[in-house]
């Protein structure tokens, strides 16, 4: 049975590993998520639970009433994130339980999933690393895309043409992340 918490990332350190090897890690705030909802195939058609999350410093009072009142359903205090995590009929998680770091004391490896930073609309040398234009000599051609196909034939832009647009703010995935250590009292 997979888990899944929901954290907020507090910064980046530094830890010597067994050879003496400095590491990079993250730090990472993550649970306690509280049980809002616990989803039936009989109810619902598929099992599942719902759980929430509050990070450090955030007030529950920001939350609006619809928010407050199913966190008072599961017994707890609003939340400002809320996730579905899907099941198998076999899970034993009740409303209003709560689910900490401690459920990873024996996970070796962890998938991280999150939201890139989001920068906006951004050209094609930031975007995609064009190499743009000449710098000087009388030319106008700076940091642009160039020629955007071809002419009457095929009459189109193909798709996935490399353009400018919006850029970040998209969820990754990094699988197989080594857990170094967890800190449940903090």
């Amino acid at each position: 049975m997979k888990l899944e918490l929901i954290g907020k990332k507090l910064g980046m350190t530094q830890v010597y590993d067994g050879d003496n090897n400095l590491v990079p890690v993250t730090i990472i705030e993550a649970g306690p998520c509280p049980v809002l909802q616990v989803k039936t195939p009989d109810k619902d058609g598929y099992s599942a639970i719902q759980i929430g999350f509050n990070p450090q410093g955030k007030s529950p009072n920001k939350s609006n009433k619809c928010t407050k009142g199913h966190a008072a359903k599961a017994g707890v205090e609003a939340q400002q994130v809320a996730q579905e995590i899907r099941f198998s009929d076999d899970h034993e998680f009740e409303r209003g339980s709560v689910l900490t770091v401690d459920h990873f004391k024996e996970v070796k490896m962890v998938d991280v999933v999150s939201k890139t930073k989001g920068k906006g609309f951004q050209g094609v040398v930031k975007r995609w690393n064009f190499k743009g234009g000449p710098a000087s000599h009388g030319s106008m051609f700076h940091r642009r895309g160039g020629s955007y196909g071809l002419c009457q034939w095929p009459g189109r832009v193909f798709k996935n043409k490399k353009m400018p647009g919006h850029m970040g703010n998209a969820s990754r995935t990094t699988q197989n992340l080594a857990v170094v250590k967890v800190l449940s009292e903090k």
